[in-house]
C-alpha cells in the first residue's frame, strides 16, 4: 500500500490566509473539475509560487493548493459551441480560457477560464513570473553585473588617486613659479633707474596729461556736436520731422473724430433707440435706422483703427502705418451706405423734427454739456470728410517719404483705393441727389413730366427765364431744371398766370435773364 505524502498543514493554512489577504494575485476564477469537466467558480489567491483555491473568499481553509514551481502557464482557445448546446454554450463563447502546465507527464493540466480577457491576460502573466528558478536566474545576472560594477569602481578609485596625485605635485610647482615670479619682480624693480620714478612722481607732467585728456574729450565731443547739427540741418532730417508731425497730427485728427462719433452714438442714437421703444414713441425705429445708418458700426471700426495707431506711437520713432490702412480699406464699404443715404438720413430728420416732441426730445439731447451747442446735423456731416481727410493725409505723408521707405508702396496703394472709393461716392451722392431734384421737381408740375422721370436728365441750375417771344397772356418764370434741349418752367411768385404747356418750354427761345435780387436770393 503507497503511504501519503506528509507536509506540514499549519504552515499551509497560515500560507493560505497570508495569499487571501497580501496575495500577488487574487479573484474569482471558473476552474475544470476532473471528474465531471463541469465548471465550478473558486475564489483564487496567487502567493509567490502556490496558487491556493477557496469555496469563496470569506473561507478560512483553503479547498486546494498548487505548486507552480517548474509550472508554464498560456492562453488556451476558447472550446466550440455544439448545436444545441444552449445558453452554456453561448456563455461559454465569451470567456477567456488559460491552462496551467506541469512540468512531468502524467499530470492533466490545470484549465481555468475568466469573464474578462484584461483579468486573463494578468492571471498568465502573474503566473509565469511565479517560478522561483527564474527569480534565482535574474538574481544570478543581477549580481555578476554587480561584480562588473564593483570591478570597474575599484580601477576608477585606483585612476582618481593617481589623478589627485598629480593636482597635488601640480600646485607644488605652481607655487613655486610664482615665488619665483615675486623674486623677479622684486629683483626688477631694484634694477630700474631711480629717474624713472621721478618722472612718474612729477606734478607738471600729470598737469599735462590731464590737460591732454579734456583736449581729447572736447574735440570727440565737438566731432559728434557737428554730425548732428549736420544731421538735423539735413532735408532728410526735415523730412522726417514734418512726416512725424503729419502721423502725430493724424492721431489728434483720429482722437478727435473718435470722440465725436462716441458723442453722435451715446448722446444721439441709444438714446433715440430707447424713445422708440417706449409706449408713446416720439420716433420709429425706422426712421432711427435711417438717420443713424452705420454710424455705431463706423465708430467701432475708427477706435480699433485709434488703437492701433496709439500703438504705433508707442514704438516712435519706428512709424510704420501702412498695415493699418490694409484693415481699414475693406471695411471702408460702409462708408459707401453712409454716404449714398446723408442727404436722405437729413430729410428724415427734417420730417421728423416737425413732430413737437421729437424736437423737444432732439433739443433736449443738443443741450447736452458733450454737445458743446453743436446739432445733430454737425454730428451727422462728420463722416462725410473723413475720407478726403484721410486722402489729403496719405498725400502729405508721401510728400516725406522717400521713395526706398519700406512702407511707399503700400501707403501709394491705400491712397489710390481711397480716392477710388472717394470718386465713386461722390459720382453716387450726385447721381442720387440728381434725380431727388428731378422728382421733387416733377410733383411740382400740376399735371406731370414724363421727362423728368428719365434718369439721363440732370439738374443744372435754378434761377429765372423770359421768353422771347411770349404770348400775351405770359409774363416771367422761374426755371427749375435745364437738360439738354427743354426747360423747365413754373410761374414766378409775381405772376399771377399758369404755363400753357405741363410745365415745359422750349430752350431755344428762352433767354437767362438772372438779376442781382434773384440771385442773391
Amino acid at each position: 500500500m503507497q503511504k501519503s505524502v506528509r507536509y506540514n498543514e499549519g504552515h499551509a493554512l497560515y500560507l493560505s490566509l497570508v495569499a487571501r489577504k497580501e496575495g500577488t494575485k487574487r479573484g474569482f476564477l471558473s476552474k475544470k473539475t476532473a471528474e465531471n469537466s463541469r465548471w465550478t467558480e473558486k475564489f483564487f489567491a496567487l502567493y509567490q509560487n502556490v496558487l491556493f483555491y477557496f469555496e469563496n473568499d470569506q473561507s478560512a481553509r483553503p479547498s486546494g493548493i498548487y505548486l507552480l514551481e517548474g509550472c508554464t502557464c498560456e492562453r488556451a482557445p476558447a472550446p466550440k459551441v455544439r448545436p444545441g448546446a444552449g445558453m452554456e454554450g453561448v456563455l461559454q463563447s465569451f470567456t477567456h480560457y488559460f491552462l496551467v502546465i506541469f512540468g512531468h507527464d502524467g499530470q492533466k493540466p490545470l484549465e481555468l477560464r475568466t469573464e474578462e480577457e484584461s483579468d486573463c491576460n494578468e492571471w498568465v502573466e502573474c503566473i509565469q513570473q511565479a517560478s522561483y528558478s527564474d527569480i534565482i536566474i535574474e538574481r544570478e545576472i543581477l549580481m555578476q553585473k554587480y561584480i562588473h560594477l564593483v570591478q570597474i569602481m575599484e580601477t576608477e578609485k585606483v585612476a582618481a588617486n593617481q589623478l589627485r596625485t598629480q593636482l597635488e605635485d601640480q600646485d607644488t610647482e605652481i607655487e613655486r613659479l610664482k615665488a619665483e615670479i615675486l623674486v623677479l619682480n622684486k629683483t626688477k624693480e631694484q634694477l630700474q633707474p631711480n629717474q624713472n620714478n621721478q618722472e612718474e612722481e612729477d606734478p607738471d607732467i600729470k598737469k599735462i596729461k590731464k590737460v591732454q585728456s579734456f583736449m581729447r574729450g572736447w574735440l570727440c565731443r565737438r566731432k559728434w556736436k557737428i554730425i548732428v547739427q549736420d544731421y538735423i540741418c539735413s532735408p532728410h532730417a526735415e523730412s522726417m520731422r514734418k512726416r512725424n508731425q503729419i502721423v502725430f497730427n493724424m492721431v489728434e485728427a483720429e482722437t478727435e473724430y473718435v470722440h465725436q462719433l462716441s458723442i453722435l452714438v451715446n448722446c444721439f442714437l441709444r438714446p433715440l433707440r430707447m424713445a422708440a421703444s417706449s409706449k408713446k414713441p416720439p420716433i420709429s425705429h425706422d426712421d432711427v435706422s435711417s438717420i443713424f445708418l452705420n454710424s455705431e458700426t463706423i465708430m467701432f471700426l475708427h477706435e480699433i483703427f485709434h488703437q492701433g495707431l496709439k500703438a504705433r506711437i508707442t514704438n516712435w520713432p519706428t512709424l510704420v502705418l501702412a498695415d493699418l490702412f490694409d484693415i481699414l480699406l475693406p471695411m471702408l464699404n460702409i462708408y459707401q451706405e453712409f454716404v449714398r443715404n446723408h442727404q436722405y438720413s437729413l430729410q428724415v430728420l427734417a420730417n421728423c423734427k416737425q413732430n413737437r416732441d421729437f424736437d423737444k426730445l432732439l433739443k433736449q439731447y443738443e443741450s447736452n454739456a458733450a454737445c458743446e451747442g453743436r446739432m445733430l446735423e454737425t454730428f451727422l456731416t462728420y463722416p462725410m470728410f473723413q475720407i478726403p481727410r484721410y486722402i489729403i493725409t496719405l498725400h502729405e505723408l508721401l510728400a516725406h517719404t522717400p521713395h526706398e521707405h519700406v512702407e511707399r508702396k503700400s501707403l501709394e496703394f491705400a491712397k489710390s483705393k481711397l480716392e477710388e472709393l472717394s470718386k465713386m461716392m461722390h459720382d453716387e451722392v450726385s447721381d442720387t441727389e440728381n434725380i431727388r431734384k428731378n422728382l421733387a421737381i416733377e410733383r411740382m408740375i400740376v399735371e406731370g413730366c414724363d421727362i423728368l422721370l428719365d434718369t439721363s436728365q440732370t439738374f443744372v441750375r435754378q434761377g429765372e427765364l423770359s421768353l422771347r417771344h411770349p404770348p400775351p397772356a405770359l409774363s416771367l418764370y422761374r426755371l427749375l431744371l435745364v437738360p439738354p434741349d427743354i426747360s423747365q418752367v413754373t410761374p414766378s411768385v409775381r405772376s399771377r398766370h399758369q404755363v400753357p404747356d405741363p410745365g415745359s418750354a422750349d430752350a431755344h427761345v428762352c433767354v437767362s435773364c438772372v438779376s442781382p435780387v434773384s440771385v442773391h436770393r
